[in-house]
């Protein structure tokens, strides 16, 4: 059957050509080939959930790639698709990424999830249980538990998979790995990661009024898994990111960024504790608000990972809303630190060094010892690797396909992203915690903000010593929605 949405030089029009025909030449369709194979000189065809925004984003550098037809795009708000829709109009457009699925598996290599995190881990292991290789927007997911199940599912389903942190593909990251595997850092056991973000609203109280839905978006779909509550205005496109039920607060948007150069660095696995201490509104009578629904304007989050092969633990400090730590000694007066707003920042045991957002900018402390400094190439560059090079590996795995060295050495499969999701979730597990109201003796509640070391039994997901904080690995979706594992 010919679907109009597949552009002329696609392999179905491609085979339809009489005269190659006629010299006995012909390409094989790749449910004959084998689930999941894409001929090196084929090109993979990809559905796009999530048009708007980052999705618009997603689709132009896999287009731009050259190797890949945006074939199928999918968004439960027209709006948001406008510009996508006239970029690629041959696409097929849908609203329901399920239906797309159900209807299209037979003609789609690789779908890409960009929406709101609350949808990641539905979207993406719908498609890996289509065989369908995955590239899905930072964070994996919006809790722990999905995380790990996408990082199964991935072996499981035998499908090549890139999560959406583009620094990872930088040289900038590979530079910090060259000087620390030269020896330059010592060992290495403390590494500061900061933001500006958020630049959303938070610690802020749900409006309690409604809004109309704005005409051509499918409310009760962008939901998904999200508890049934009213639409109000200003939560899309954007500001969702501050509300606990759709988004993860500046760590979600930030930390797979800037805490994913002291993982490739480090080789961090779990963490093994968290604690945490956060900024939140004061209301007129001196008491401290309470806004469950919302993450904080700013929070200090600590993880502490054990040390391997006989180094020594590392303490990782998160801190978000503009707070930095204090500035290396090592560092001018005048001297930028990380990028200004954003940095990651190691210290070692014989000298420090830091980046700013996505690895980028890489300086050894003092900086006057960067450009000084020679050491040998011990991570192999991303080609490309300014953003598109993040796109093009994982098209370029793809036609290698799953297993192949191509695929192992994506910067951020989900054997890498999963990880490191999880212990950015892990803080806002910490967060959370810190948010619980307890009754005290006399059956009032308490206010919340009890500073505690949650202790993690990574394996096994669990809060070994506070249950209450077990409630935040793994939420209940609304009746209707299922992670399918």
């Amino acid at each position: 059957m010919k679907k109009k949405n597949v552009l002329n030089n696609s392999r179905r029009d491609f085979l339809k050509s009489s005269s190659l025909a006629a010299a006995g030449f012909f390409i094989v369709p790749r449910h004959v080939l084998g689930r999941g194979f894409v001929a090196p000189s084929d090109k993979v065809i990809v559905a796009a959930i999530g048009v708007g925004g980052k999705g618009e984003v997603d689709t132009d550098f896999i287009s731009k790639t050259g190797k890949a037809e945006i074939a199928y795009l999918c968004d439960v708000d027209d709006r948001q698709a406008v510009n996508g829709r006239k970029k690629f109009d041959k696409a097929k457009y849908y609203k329901d990424y399920r239906e797309m699925l159900s209807k299209e598996a037979k003609y789609i290599d690789a779908v890409t999830v960009s929406i709101p995190d609350h949808q990641h881990a539905v979207a993406a292991m719908a498609a890996m249980q289509l065989h369908k290789h995955v590239y899905v927007q930072k964070p994996l997911t919006h809790d722990i538990y999905e995380a790990r199940m996408l990082t199964q599912a991935a072996h499981r389903y035998k499908v090549v998979t890139q999560m959406g942190n583009q620094g990872s593909s930088g040289d900038g990251v590979r530079m910090l790995q060259d000087w620390y595997n030269a020896g330059l850092l010592g060992d290495v056991h403390t590494v500061y990661c900061f933001t500006d973000r958020p630049i959303w609203p938070q610690g802020v109280a749900r409006p309690t009024t409604s809004s109309p839905i704005p005409q051509g978006l499918d409310y009760d779909l962008w939901l998904g898994t999200a508890p049934k509550k009213d639409y109000f205005e200003g939560v899309l496109p954007f500001n969702w990111r501050g509300w606990w039920d759709y988004g993860t607060g500046a760590l979600g948007d930030m930390a797979c960024h800037i805490m994913a150069p002291a993982f490739a660095v480090l080789g961090l696995g779990y963490p093994i504790s968290a604690e945490c201490s956060v900024a939140t509104k004061y209301i007129s009578n001196w008491n401290k608000a309470y806004y469950p629904d919302s993450g904080p304007i700013a929070s200090h989050i600590t993880l502490t990972f054990k040390g391997q092969n006989g180094k020594p633990d590392v303490e990782l400090h998160w801190m978000d809303g503009g707070i930095q730590p204090t500035r290396p000694v090592e560092l001018g007066s005048n001297e930028t630190f990380g990028d200004g707003g954003n940095g990651t920042y190691f210290i070692g045991s014989k000298s420090s060094m830091m980046c700013g957002t996505y690895g980028a900018d890489p300086q050894l402390l003092p900086t006057s010892r960067t450009k000084e400094t020679k050491v040998p190439q011990t991570v192999a560059r991303v080609p490309g690797a300014d953003e598109i090079g993040h796109y093009d590996s994982w098209i370029d795995a793809i036609k290698a396909g799953y297993g192949s060295d191509k695929a192992k050495n994506l910067s951020s499969h989900f054997d890498i992203a999963g990880p490191l999701t999880e212990s950015v979730l892990m803080g806002n597990l910490a967060i959370r915690s810190y948010d619980i109201q307890k009754k005290n003796d006399k059956g009032e509640f308490d206010y919340p903000g009890r500073h505690i070391k949650l202790l993690w039994d990574g394996p096994n997901m669990k809060i070994t010593n506070f249950d209450d904080a077990n409630q935040f690995v793994k939420r209940t979706y609304r009746d209707g929605w299922s992670l399918g594992v």
